[in-house]
């Protein structure tokens, strides 16, 4: 998931010289096409519908504790006074209280190892999601046909395969924002604020 450079080029042109200039900045850690956890968690809020209480609730229960200034300022966007950045561990607690505050806590079996946490890429993001809302395959598929996307049942199981099967695919930063985007027409229009 959030793969970046230390900077971002950028290109302006100059009118009065004609000449393309290449500007690096180090400030701009993603471009505008790579997809933040801020702009995860911020696109899950809206999709969702979910308030201030109900995300701190959730952070708690994925064993992350955020006051609420903390929230207002991951929500906040990049060129915002106060902005903080998401990291991948703050979000994976997110998305693992979200698990949590859908399904409710999964109680350990006698004997059984927790599993060492695993980088949180776009394809778990997706999973996790899938997993709180309890989606089937033809929920899935139907999310991403209202974020203008269709795929086959056999690219979509790809996107759930282990890394290291033959089958799998990596789930892409604009496929993510079209699933994102399809899960807030669904629920937006049909849920209530929670």
């Amino acid at each position: 998931m959030c793969q970046y450079s230390g900077g971002a080029i950028a290109k302006k042109f100059n009118r009065k010289g004609g000449k393309i200039i290449l500007a690096l900045s180090l400030k701009a850690r993603y471009s505008k096409d790579i997809m933040t956890p801020n702009d995860i968690l911020r696109r899950m809020r809206y999709a969702l519908n979910l308030n201030d209480p109900t995300m701190l609730e959730i952070f708690k229960q994925g064993g992350q504790t955020v006051e609420l200034v903390g929230l207002k300022n991951l929500l906040k966007k990049e060129e915002e006074p106060g902005y903080a950045a998401c990291s991948d561990t703050v979000l994976g607690a997110f998305l693992d209280g979200f698990i949590v505050h859908k399904r409710g806590k999964k109680e350990a079996e006698p004997g059984q190892v927790k599993r060492p946490d695993q980088p949180l890429t776009n394809n778990a993001i997706m999973r996790k999601i899938r997993i709180a809302l309890e989606l089937k395959e033809e929920d899935m598929l139907g999310i991403l046909k209202l974020g203008e996307v269709e795929i086959s049942s056999s690219e979509l199981s790809a996107f759930f395969r282990k890394k290291d099967h033959k089958h799998y695919k990596e789930c892409g930063d604009q496929f993510l924002r079209s699933f994102l985007k399809g899960l807030a027409i669904r629920y937006r229009e049909r849920s209530p604020a929670q």
